[in-house]
């Protein structure tokens, strides 16, 4: 296979996952009543919570939702701040449409 079709196989790949992952998104936030946020983060960061969402074999989204609700939840000073976390929420809903 050349370059350009590796890339290309890759490519529709991942749209394909992509799309799957949307429909995944949007049929769970039905049954869960969930909102649908959408975040830009630096591309290191995200690069970094999908490679530890990988390693605990979870979706990005999943392992983002668990931040989020830890940080919520314990009531101390956040490791990201609201600004940081609609930043994420925002890419995941970009990258997963």
């Amino acid at each position: 296979m050349t370059d350009s079709a590796v890339r290309a196989r890759r490519n529709a790949i991942r749209a394909e996952y992509l799309d799957e992952e949307a429909e995944a998104s949007d049929a769970e936030a039905v049954e869960n009543a969930q909102a649908v946020l959408s975040v830009r983060v630096p591309a290191a960061l995200a690069e970094t919570l999908k490679a530890q969402a990988a390693q605990e074999h979870v979706p990005t989204s999943s392992l983002i939702r668990r931040i989020l609700a830890r940080a919520v939840g314990e009531g101390t000073e956040p490791a990201l701040t609201v600004k940081q976390v609609g930043e994420i929420a925002r890419r995941v809903m970009r990258e997963s449409a």
